[in-house]
């Protein structure tokens, strides 16, 4: 059997050799060597399908292009043995083979309809569907992209291949800019910005875009980058790094990058975020901006901003001259060079200018200096500043105020709100007491709204009939009944009360003094002083006593230290406020009971001065 197939073998290369020897065209009719029936009939029983194929086996070495299968990643692909058109006459017993770098290994048998698993990678996923013709492969992956070949026996060998083609959408594409930044003075490219696109399938192509205009690689000036990572699961993860030289025209450009792929229903693409990159490059001017932009009044809240046209900005600096001295201080600014005037005042009215230091140039630029106007009305006052005046007369209230713009004036109520008058100067007629109260003065500027200051006085009304009221007093130098008459101003009621109460309790305790002082002499009261002896009297002559009253002047007329002989008394018998009484005891005779009466109606202030 050996030399059987070898002789086929060696007469068909000689067949074929001779008839392209000779000009012609291979072809079995025309070769009279050997007849075609004889030709295939050993080709088909002596050689395998392959290996006439290697021979150049006529009707096998000219294999039509497999058919191709599309199919995503995880879905199942269905191969069908024969042709779309075929009717279905193919053999019963059909052999599947998988095609990796040309090797066919057999993965599948088919008898009479019924299928069975060869051992290995496909042994768990392959099924037969349509009456045993059609072979399923689920759970498709990337890994199994290649050949696959079908062959039968109906009455002879036939085959049919597949190309099985596997794809999976890429996942969103991520970008990432450079945060370091470019700068422009750099000369070559500089890294921009990089690309990922991860687990697609086949290699899915990236696009760099600027300002939505796409890239190209251009000497030295642009440079696309690109590397492919190929999963464990057999996907591919894309990376690509775009390098362009920048120039400061592109500080506000915005890339992005484009997936380009395909799946069974055709070409797709996936865009990514637009970033931008921070661009260096060195100022070529400075300038000053302020706001609120318009008139400014005290207690506005100011920024002054220093600005440059580089980047980064310089290191900023703001200086200020005096409008009136001339005078240049450099005022205090953030890092981002701005002046904040919290609550603005007319001192900080000036000349301002900006200064920039470019930290890589060491370069100083100066801006154009720029007036800052703060609009004030301050120190307003109102003549008289403590009004006075009688009811039923006038009054002037005249108002002034300090300001850089011109002022108005209005006079206001302070009870009410009521507008009383326009400008500096308001007379009221004819007051009365309801003319009493505060009066505002506000003085603003019309140009600038919302600059005023006000000034408030309270204006005091005064009562024209002004009446006298005779306050008696007890003078306690003066006699028990004399009073003592002083003219004053009617007063309020309470202080009336006061006088009343404190002229009672004198009253109270001067009766008090004196009875207690009757007391101490008439010897009923243990207390005395030292060396004092008792007065005693015989019990014959005890009933003979006469009581005087005496009333004495003033204590501001005599001296209170002098007893009734003219010598220094004693501290106890000294009363504070009062003209002491004499008490003598007589012993002469025995008094009248008229005699008392008398005397103590004298002792009251009742009866007449004694003769």
């Amino acid at each position: 059997m050996g030399l059987s197939r070898l002789l086929c073998a060696f007469l068909m290369t000689a067949c074929c050799c001779c008839g392209y020897a000779a000009g012609e065209t291979l072809s079995l009719h025309k070769t009279p060597r050997l007849r075609s029936s004889e030709c295939v009939e050993c080709s088909e029983v002596l050689l395998p399908n392959h290996e006439r194929g290697a021979l150049g086996v006529p009707g096998v070495a000219e294999q039509p292009e497999p058919e191709l299968v599309e199919v995503e990643v995880g879905s199942t692909a269905l191969l069908k043995c024969g042709p779309s058109h075929s009717q279905g006459n193919f053999s019963h017993v059909i052999n599947w083979f998988s095609v990796h770098k040309e090797k066919p290994t057999l993965i599948f048998r088919v008898y009479q309809g019924h299928g069975q698993s060869e051992p290995g990678e496909y042994q768990h996923r392959l099924s037969l569907q349509d009456k045993g013709t059609t072979l399923a492969l689920t759970h498709v992956t990337p890994h199994d992209e290649h050949i696959f070949l079908c062959q039968g026996k109906h009455p002879w060998s036939q085959e049919h291949r597949f190309q099985l083609r596997v794809y999976k959408a890429p996942e969103e594409p991520s970008i990432q800019a450079n945060a370091l930044g470019i700068s422009v003075n750099s000369r070559e490219p500089e890294e921009v910005a990089t690309c990922v696109g991860r687990n697609g399938y086949p290699i899915p192509q990236v696009i760099w875009y600027k300002n939505g205009r796409p890239l190209k690689e251009e000497k030295n000036r642009v440079h696309i980058q690109s590397s492919q990572i190929v999963e464990s699961s057999g996907l591919y993860t894309v990376q690509s790094i775009l390098k362009a030289q920048l120039l400061k025209e592109d500080k506000d450009a915005q890339f992005y990058c484009e997936l380009n792929y395909r799946l069974p229903s055709g070409n797709h693409m996936k865009e990514s975020g637009e970033v931008s990159v921070p661009v260096f490059y060195p100022a070529e001017k400075v300038w000053l901006e302020v706001e609120p932009v318009g008139m400014l009044k005290e207690g506005d809240h100011v920024e002054i901003r220093c600005l440059a046209d580089g980047n980064p900005s310089p290191h900023f600096s703001i200086s200020k001259q005096n409008l009136s001295t001339r005078e240049v201080v450099e005022e205090a600014v953030d890092d981002n060079g701005v002046l904040v005037l919290k609550s603005a005042h007319k001192e900080h009215s000036g000349l301002y200018e900006c200064q920039g230091l470019d930290l890589e140039t060491m370069a100083l630029l100066s801006s154009d200096q720029q007036e800052l106007l703060v609009n004030y009305v301050s120190d307003v006052w109102v003549s008289p500043a403590a009004p006075e005046s009688q009811e039923g007369s006038n009054l002037t209230l005249t108002c002034g105020a300090e300001s850089n713009q011109a002022l108005e004036f209005q006079w206001l109520r302070e009870k009410t709100g009521k507008v009383l008058g326009k400008g500096p100067v308001l007379q009221l007629h004819n007051l009365n007491r309801k003319a009493g109260g505060g009066y505002r003065c506000v003085a603003s500027v019309p140009s600038v709204p919302g600059l005023n200051s006000t000034q408030l006085i309270n204006v005091v009304i005064l009562d024209s009939n002004r009446t006298t009221a005779l306050i008696t007093t007890v003078s306690p130098y003066a006699k028990a009944n004399s009073t003592s008459t002083e003219k004053k101003l009617s007063e309020p009621k309470s202080k009336g009360v006061v006088i009343v109460a404190v002229t009672v309790c004198l009253l109270v305790l001067a009766v008090l003094g004196a009875v207690l002082y009757f007391f101490y002499k008439k010897g009923k009261l243990p207390c005395g002083r030292s060396g004092k002896q008792e007065i005693t009297l015989p019990p014959s002559r005890k009933s003979e006593f006469v009581v005087e009253v005496k009333s004495d002047k003033r204590p501001e007329d005599m001296s209170l230290l002098q007893g009734s002989n003219g010598g220094t008394r004693a501290p106890g018998d000294q009363h504070s406020g009062w003209s002491p009484m004499s008490l003598k005891w007589m012993t002469e005779k025995t008094p009248t009971p008229a005699y008392l009466q008398t005397t103590f109606q004298r002792a009251k202030g009742l009866g007449p001065e004694p003769y």
